[in-house]
């Protein structure tokens, strides 16, 4: 038996015949870019998430990048990532010529730290080091955005993230791309990932919980402003004509045909949440006999989506010995994140070393992912077990 890390033949079974019919009418009427489904899809899905506005792009990254456009960051500008992440939460703005400043995540959640954002900002206000560690050779920066991590599919803590920023003035850009449909209490009121911040991006990359058959994104606003200027960066920086550029700005449109496909996936999307989360309910069970093994957590009154299912060993020891296990029973793995973002070459300029995020750089060590889709059979979740049982 061969077990899929992600299940996506399953998925396109059960939406083969919608996606081709939405497919074939985009390519019958050779609306190929900003076709009538890209509209339709930017209004169902911010209707979805709660906001005003949704604009479609190309892809995540685009997304992010887009969103820090439209705010004007740009050299000089401090923004606060996690490192524990994959490369392009801080890739975007350091591309722009703004600077990373890497912020610790909560040992629990794996999720950006308010309180360690509180200290981070402190300390780029101030030059003081002795706060938090700081990128080397960079000058002054002046703190503009925080770009939060809805890690593995579980939301970050808001209500701490937006008050620290409120209070120093920064912008928050809510990196939702694997928590697209988790949503939160708060104050009483359900809210759901792409809700959050000045500007919230997502990605619609394959494996994702929403996911196209290639690369898409979007960005969602409340504001009519940042959603001209998101139009804006979109396509070239364009103004009122197609070749009047106003501003720079980027390729950054998504496909009409991705569109499609989307709005497809997007009528099973609720149900596979659910399912999502009755996987995750049964490997909580089942995996709750390895000894040393680090289970997810949700905190109360938060729903997860479970981009990855992803737990933690002991030590980096332990996690190699449960790898061969799983190896041995023929169970796919893959490892989110192996290097934190602050230790990797391309970010060595800012002069960071091991010990300055030392909780992303223990669960770099710990941590490990195994197989999580919607279709998940109870029995295969059972083999799953058994292997690191073995």
């Amino acid at each position: 038996m061969s077990i899929p890390f992600i299940d996506l033949k399953t998925q396109y079974a059960r939406v083969s015949t919608q996606v081709q019919e939405g497919i074939s009418k985009v390519l019958e009427s050779g609306a190929f870019i900003n076709g009538p489904d890209v509209a339709k899809l930017e209004s169902r899905l911010a209707e979805y998430c709660g906001t005003r506005y949704g604009v479609g792009c190309a892809s995540g990254t685009d997304a992010l990048i887009m969103a820090l456009m439209a705010l004007n960051v740009g050299p000089g500008d401090a923004v606060f990532c996690p490192p524990f992440t994959f490369m392009a939460t801080a890739e975007a703005p350091a591309l722009l010529g703004a600077t990373p400043v890497f912020v610790d995540v909560d040992p629990v959640t794996l999720n950006i730290d308010p309180k360690k954002l509180e200290l981070a900002i402190r300390a780029v206000e101030t030059g003081d080091a002795s706060l938090h560690p700081l990128p080397k050779g960079v000058g002054k920066l002046t703190p503009k955005a925080v770009i939060p991590v809805d890690i593995f599919g579980l939301l970050a803590d808001y209500q701490g993230i937006l008050a620290v920023s409120a209070e120093h003035g920064l912008y928050v850009i809510e990196d939702a791309a694997q928590a697209f449909g988790a949503t939160v209490e708060m104050g009483g009121v359900t809210r759901r990932a792409g809700s959050f911040g000045t500007i919230a991006c997502t990605s619609f990359f394959p494996a994702k919980p929403l996911g196209c058959y290639g690369d898409g994104g979007m960005c969602f606003t409340d504001d009519p402003e940042l959603l001209e200027l998101l139009h804006s960066v979109r396509v070239h920086g364009q103004g009122s004509d197609k070749y009047e550029n106003v501003r720079l700005g980027i390729n950054g449109r998504i496909d009409t045909v991705q569109a499609a496909v989307l709005l497809a996936k997007f009528e099973i999307f609720p149900e596979e949440v659910r399912l999502r989360q009755e996987v995750a309910a049964r490997y909580a069970e089942l995996l709750a006999k390895v000894p040393g093994l680090k289970l997810p957590t949700v905190p109360q009154g938060y729903t997860s989506v479970y981009a990855q299912y992803s737990v933690q060993a002991r030590d980096s020891a332990h996690r190699d010995e449960l790898l061969k296990k799983l190896a041995a029973g023929g169970v796919p793995t893959s490892i989110y994140y192996p290097k934190p973002l602050h230790l990797q070459s391309a970010f060595a300029n800012l002069g960071h070393t091991m010990g300055d995020m030392p909780v992303s750089e223990a669960a770099a060590a710990r941590i490990f992912s195994i197989p999580m889709h919607p279709y998940l059979e109870a029995g295969v979740q059972e083999t799953i077990a058994k292997a690191l049982l073995a």
